[in-house]
């Protein structure tokens, strides 16, 4: 399986917000975070079930309280990664 990352945007605002105060922080963040993405099609159905949608198909990778959403398409074997969240009453909707 391969991913495709639809979600760039909110994570790089979040890392420009950590590098304002840390920026070696900022760096390990996005390298951590991207190294988790990663590994994601190897185990696509390691992370939990989505607490945002009723579908088995999406899983929730959590890191650091943040929260990456991402869709398994079986069929074509994409792992689609449409959110990253953090303390939001409704991101998706």
């Amino acid at each position: 399986m391969k991913y495709l990352s639809l979600s760039g945007k909110k994570l790089n605002l979040q890392i420009e917000y950590i590098a304002k105060d840390k920026a070696t922080a900022a760096r390990k963040f996005k390298e951590e975070i991207l190294q988790r993405i990663k590994e994601v099609p190897a185990m696509p159905y390691c992370n939990r079930k989505s607490i945002f949608f009723d579908d088995d198909e999406i899983r929730d990778l959590i890191y650091k309280g943040y929260i990456v959403v991402y869709k398994i398409n079986k069929k074509d074997q994409i792992i689609k990664i449409f959110g990253f969240t953090k303390y939001e009453d409704k991101p998706f909707g």
